[in-house]
C-alpha cells in the first residue's frame, strides 16, 4: 500500500522486489497518479485530498480508516486466487496503519508498518494513537499473543510524521509481537541520512549492502519469504 503521493516509480520498484522473491505483488491504487514522480505539488494535492476524504481517518483517534474494509476484501480475494499460506500487508506512511488493521483477517500473516503516519501526529494523544479501533486492536493483540503472527515496524529516528511515541505504544500493546527497525537519522548520523528522512523502503532507501535502510528492506523481504513461501 503506497505512501503519499501514490504508486511512484520507487513504490513500484518495491513491488517488483516483492515479486522477485516469489510472491505475487499487488499494489492497490488508493490515491494519487500511478507512475508519477513525487513532486511537491503532487504531494500537497494528494495530502489535501486524503485529509478531506471520508475513507481516511487522518485526524480521528481510536478509529480504523474505512478504506481498510475494502483492503481486507482485497486480501481475501487475492489469497483465494493465489493460494499459499496467506498474504502480507505492507503499509507506508499514510497507509502504514492499514497493515495493522488488516490483521483482523486470518489471511494476513506478514504485516509491515513502514513509517505509519495516521492519525496525523499533531497532538500528544495523536502521536500515540495507532489508527485502529479498540475492537480491531483487541483482535490484533490476541493474534500476537498466540504467536501466530507478529508485526514489523520501520521508521527513521528523527521522523516527526511517524513519531517514536507510536512505536512505544505498539511495544506496550503487542509486547514481543512487535519488532521495530528504527534507523538513526539524528543530526550527524553516521550514514548521513537527512534529518527529514521518512520513506524507509523507497525515497530514503540507500540500496547498499551495509546500509541500515537496506537491512530494513531485507528484513521485510525475509518476513514475507518466511511467512508466505514456506
Amino acid at each position: 500500500m503506497s505512501e503519499i503521493p501514490g504508486i511512484t516509480p520507487l513504490v513500484a520498484g518495491f513491488g517488483r522486489r516483492v515479486a522477485a522473491i516469489g510472491c505475487t505483488a499487488v499494489l492497490p491504487h488508493l490515491f494519487g497518479v500511478p507512475g508519477a514522480e513525487p513532486t511537491p505539488r503532487l504531494m500537497a494535492r494528494t495530502i489535501a485530498g486524503t485529509c478531506i476524504s471520508r475513507e481516511y481517518s487522518t485526524f480521528a483517534l481510536r478509529r480504523t480508516s474505512p478504506i481498510t474494509a475494502w483492503l481486507r476484501v482485497l486480501a481475501r480475494a487475492e489469497h483465494q486466487a493465489c493460494g499459499g499460506p496467506g498474504v502480507g500487508a505492507v503499509g507506508m506512511c499514510l497507509s502504514g496503519s492499514f497493515a495493522l488493521a488488516m490483521m483482523v483477517e486470518e489471511e494476513v500473516l506478514a504485516p509491515v508498518l513502514s513509517q505509519p503516519s495516521l492519525p496525523l501526529p499533531l497532538t500528544r494523544s495523536r502521536r500515540r494513537d495507532l489508527g485502529i479501533s479498540p475492537e480491531d486492536l483487541a483482535r490484533v493483540r490476541r493474534r500476537c499473543a498466540s504467536g501466530e503472527v507478529s508485526v514489523l515496524g520501520l521508521r527513521f529516528s528523527n521522523d516527526r510524521a511517524s513519531p517514536p511515541e507510536r512505536f512505544a505504544r505498539l511495544r506496550e500493546e503487542l509486547g514481543d509481537g512487535f519488532a521495530a527497525v528504527e534507523i538513526d537519522s539524528s543530526p550527524g548520523n553516521s550514514e548521513g541520512y537527512r534529518k527529514r528522512a521518512h520513506s524507509v523502503l523507497t525515497e530514503d532507501l540507500r540500496d547498499l549492502d551495509a546500509s541500515a535502510t537496506r537491512a530494513g528492506l531485507d528484513r521485510v523481504l525475509e518476513l514475507l519469504r518466511s511467512q508466505l513461501l514456506s
